[in-house]
C-alpha cells in the first residue's frame, strides 16, 4: 500500500506549496515507508510514499513517460498489467515502458485512449496524472473504491488530492471523498462515473439463467463452476508479489475460501507464470481475537486442514481500549461496527508487519455479493435480496473497504480482496437473486458454499455467518459499551442532536466515538464524508423496515435483536 498526495490548479506561489505537500504527505507515510518520491512544477505537485510490492528496484514514483511529459502517482495494484503491457508493447502506437511496475500500464492507455480508459483496468487503485503538454490533469479511483481517495480546497482555490483525510484537514476548507468507479477530467471540470453495470437494476437479472437448456440442479451447478472458475483465476492474480504475504484466516467461510485457493498457488510464482518456484513457497495464516474466541478455534481447524503456517494473534479487551484513539485516527470513521471491527485487525496488522509480512489476502466482500449477512434471512422477495446487495456492495468504500485498507496501511501492510475482483462481481452479481437467496432453512451463501465444499472441511463449509467484531470474542463489544457507558452521561446523549447536527449518534458508544473523530478532525466537511443512519447487523436503512425487530435497537451487531439465534427459524 502507498499514499499519493497532489496539488492541482497551482495559484500564488508554487515552491510554498511544495513545502506544504512534503509536510502534509508525511502524515501518511505508514502507508508507504519504503521510499517518498516528489514531482513539483508551477503546474502540479504529486507526492508518493511508497511500499514496494511489485519491481521492488524499479518501480519508484511518480512515474513518467519517455519524454516526461506525462507524470503519474498512483495508489494501488493493477492485476491485468502483464496482458495491458504486452498489449500496449505490440501495437501499432508501441508505448515505451520506463520500469517493470504495474503502474505503469495508466500511462500507456493514457497515451492511446486519453481519459477514456479506466475500465480497462483489473484492479484497487487510486491515481492522480498530470499531462504538462495539455496542462491538464487525471484523477480516477477503482470501480467500488478499495483504495480510498479523497479531495478538498483550500482559501486560494488550490485543489488537493490525497489518500488519507487527514493529510487535507489541516490545510483545505472543504474535503470530500472522491468518489468510486469514477473520474476527473480537468479539461471538462466535471466528475463521471465510469463503472456502470447492467447489474445494477434487477430486471437485468431477475430472469438470468447460467444454462438455458438445463434443469433447475444442472442450471444451479453452471453457476457454481462459473463462481468457482472466476474466484480461483482473481485470487491467484491477487497474489501477484515480489515480498513475502499471507493470508488472513478468521475461519469462517470467506477468508477459509481465499486461503484454500492460495495454498494451491504458494508453491509457485505467479509473476512467471509459474514457472520458476515461490521465493516463498509455504503460505502463512494469521487469525485474532480474545483468548477462546470462536474466529481463533475456527481458524485453527482449517490452517490445520489446509497445511499452513499459522500464527494466532491474541490481544486483552484492555490493548483493545487502548487503541481507540489510534484506529479512530488510521480509520478516519467514527460508525460503530467499522471501529468495533478495525481493532482488532489494527492490532493483528502491527503483529504481521514485525513478522516481515509486507501483504495479505482477505475475505472482504463477499457478505455484500451474496447476502451473506444475517438480515438478509428476513428479506421478503427476491427484488429486495438483490436492490440490498447492490447497495451494499456501492456503499462498500465507506465501510469494510476502509476498515481493510487502513487498518493494514497503519503498519505498512497491504490488504488484497479478491471477492472484489471486477470479473468474479459481475459473474456473482449476474446470478439470478432467487438461487442466492437464504431463508427457510436454506443457510446464507449457499451458492458459494456449494462452489468450494471440495476445499474445506464440512463443518467450516456450514458454519453460520459471524460478523468481524462478534467473532473475535463476544465480549468485546460488551467491553467497548460498557468503556462509553463510563464515559459518556445521559445528558450529553439527550443533546447529541445539538452537538452534532450531522449524523448525531444514537447511542453513547458512538458518541465516543464521534467525540474523539471530532477532536481528530476539526472540520465539518469531514464528518459529512462519514456514513450514518440506522443499521442492524450491518444492513442499509432501507432494509430496517424488513422485520419489527429491527426497528427497536441502536446496536448494529449481528447478535441484535435475535437475529443471530433465529436466522434459521
Amino acid at each position: 500500500m502507498c499514499s499519493i498526495f497532489g496539488v492541482l490548479d497551482i495559484k500564488g506561489d508554487a515552491s510554498l506549496l511544495r513545502t506544504k505537500a512534503l509536510e502534509m504527505s508525511r502524515l501518511m507515510r505508514h502507508r508507504g515507508p519504503d521510499w517518498s518520491g516528489i514531482h513539483a512544477s508551477d503546474k502540479a505537485i504529486l507526492v508518493h510514499e511508497r511500499l514496494s510490492i511489485v519491481d521492488i528496484n524499479t518501480g519508484a514514483q511518480p512515474l513518467y513517460n519517455a519524454d516526461s511529459t506525462h507524470v503519474l502517482a498512483v495508489n494501488g495494484e493493477i492485476y491485468n498489467h502483464q496482458a495491458l503491457r504486452q498489449q500496449h508493447s505490440n501495437s501499432g502506437e508501441c508505448y515505451q515502458f520506463q520500469t517493470h511496475s504495474d503502474c505503469e500500464v495508466v500511462l500507456a492507455l493514457y497515451q492511446k485512449k486519453g481519459e477514456q480508459f479506466l475500465d480497462d483496468l483489473q484492479g484497487m487503485f487510486a491515481f492522480v496524472l498530470y499531462d504538462s503538454i495539455k496542462d491538464a490533469y487525471l484523477i480516477g479511483r477503482d470501480h467500488l473504491g478499495i483504495i480510498p481517495l479523497y479531495m478538498g480546497f483550500d482559501e486560494q482555490g488550490n485543489r488537493f488530492v490525497a489518500s488519507e483525510m487527514k493529510a487535507l484537514v489541516p490545510i483545505c476548507c472543504t474535503v470530500e471523498e472522491f468518489p468510486p468507479g469514477s473520474y476527473l477530467w480537468s479539461q471538462d471540470g466535471e466528475i463521471r462515473r465510469y463503472y456502470d453495470r447492467d447489474w445494477f437494476d434487477y430486471n437485468k437479472v431477475k430472469d438470468n439463467v447460467a444454462d438455458a437448456d438445463a434443469d433447475a440442479d444442472a442450471d444451479a451447478d453452471a453457476d457454481a463452476k462459473k463462481l468457482h472458475s472466476t474466484l480461483v483465476a482473481a485470487v491467484k492474480t491477487h497474489l501477484m508479489s515480489d515480498v513475502p504475504y499471507g493470508v488472513l484466516l478468521s475461519g469462517g467461510l470467506d477468508s477459509s475460501i481465499i486461503a484454500a485457493i492460495s495454498k494451491k498457488f504458494a508453491a509457485r510464482r505467479i509473476e512467471d507464470e509459474e514457472r520458476k518456484d515461490a521465493w516463498w513457497p509455504q503460505l502463512h495464516s494469521f487469525a485474532v481475537g480474545l483468548k477462546g474466541s470462536p474466529d481463533l478455534a475456527a481458524a485453527q481447524k482449517v490452517a490445520d486442514d489446509l497445511g499452513t503456517v499459522h500464527h494466532e494473534i491474541h490481544f486483552t479487551v484492555q490493548e483493545g481500549l487502548d487503541a481507540i484513539r489510534e484506529v479512530i485516527y488510521h480509520i478516519e470513521t467514527y460508525d460503530v461496527t467499522t471501529i468495533r471491527a478495525s481493532i482488532p485487525m489494527y492490532l493483528m496488522a502491527r503483529k504481521i508487519k514485525a513478522m516481515g509480512i509486507k501483504m495479505v489476502l482477505s475475505g472482504e466482500g463477499a457478505d455484500e455479493i451474496f447476502g451473506g449477512y444475517l438480515y438478509f434471512h428476513k428479506a421478503p422477495n427476491k427484488r429486495e435480496f438483490h436492490e440490498e446487495t447492490v447497495r451494499k456492495l456501492l456503499a462498500l468504500h465507506m465501510y469494510d473497504c476502509a476498515r481493510a485498507n487502513k487498518a493494514m496501511s497503519a503498519w505498512g501492510v497491504e490488504a488484497r480482496v479478491p471477492f472484489l475482483d471486477k470479473n468474479f462481481i459481475d459473474v456473482a452479481m449476474r446470478i439470478n437473486p432467487q438461487k442466492k437467496m437464504c431463508g427457510n432453512g436454506k443457510i446464507e451463501k449457499y451458492i458459494l458454499r456449494k462452489s468450494f465444499s471440495s476445499y474445506l472441511p464440512g463443518d467450516v463449509v456450514q458454519r453460520q455467518k459471524e460478523q468481524f467484531s462478534d467473532g473475535v470474542g463476544y465480549s468485546w463489544i460488551n467491553s467497548l459499551k460498557d468503556m462509553a457507558n463510563q464515559q459518556i452521561k445521559d445528558e450529553q446523549l439527550k443533546d447529541a442532536h445539538s452537538r452534532f447536527p450531522h449524523n448525531p449518534p444514537t447511542s453513547k458508544e458512538g458518541y465516543l466515538y464521534r467525540e474523539i473523530f471530532e477532536k481528530l478532525f476539526p472540520s465539518a466537511s469531514a464528518a459529512k464524508c462519514i456514513p450514518g443512519g440506522p443499521s442492524v447487523a450491518c444492513s442499509s436503512a432501507t432494509a430496517i423496515g424488513w422485520d419489527q425487530s429491527f426497528k427497536d435497537t441502536d446496536d448494529p451487531s449481528g447478535r441484535a435483536v435475535g437475529v443471530h439465534q433465529s436466522a434459521y427459524k
